[in-house]
């Protein structure tokens, strides 16, 4: 039980941090403002329990096949890169802004489809994929999925509260921050276990 909820509230903590000022927040305030809150929420907690199901596979395949060491020392790397991303930032492109702002029919299914293509390849679906090869697959997908939802909920309301005056920059340099320490922290962890 400890190991699962030290998956579950890692991969939280993880996935919450790469999501502030991700792409997929901008298209959560988007469909917000054109449906009703829950539908807009039902279709990201479907599309994003998909996905990271998918990475959390991945990554326990990885992991299981992997030495630990160098698991430990890739995941380092990948957090710097991901810290690295953080910093460049995400916009929504115009299909996928147009895609938000045009879709007509069910609400889940058009926000479900829509964050399902959005986080193909995203740095929260890589996260996902390197946290599940060193914890537990069930606890990673779970904190992963809630994390990613709240993150997102969190950009709906208090971009319905704040209008679009969002401290970019604090939530950027703060969740790249972040990242480079969880990086740095795994690669001195790798190279104590491959001395």
């Amino acid at each position: 039980m400890e190991g699962f909820l030290a998956a579950t509230a890692i991969s939280f903590a993880v996935i919450f941090v790469a999501e502030l000022g991700d792409k997929s927040q901008l298209m959560a305030m988007t469909f917000a403002t054109r449906f009703k809150l829950v539908p807009v929420l039902i279709g990201i907690t479907v599309a994003t329990a998909v996905v990271h199901a998918v990475s959390v596979g991945i990554g326990y395949g990885l992991g299981a096949t992997l030495p630990t060491g160098w698991i430990s020392l890739i995941a380092g790397l990948a957090f710097l890169a991901f810290g690295a991303w953080t910093l460049r930032g995400d916009e929504l492109t115009d299909a996928e802004k147009t895609k938000a702002e045009r879709s007509t029919g069910s609400a889940v299914l058009a926000v479900g489809g829509a964050f399902f293509l959005a986080e193909l390849g995203d740095k929260t679906m890589l996260a996902t994929i390197t946290l599940a090869t060193q914890h537990g697959w069930f606890g990673t997908w779970l904190g992963s999925t809630v994390g990613m939802v709240a993150a997102d909920a969190l950009a709906i309301l208090v971009g319905r509260m704040l209008g679009r005056h969002l401290p970019e920059k604090f939530i950027k340099y703060g969740a790249a921050a972040l990242f480079a320490i969880f990086g740095i922290w795994l690669i001195v962890e790798a190279v104590i276990q491959l001395r």
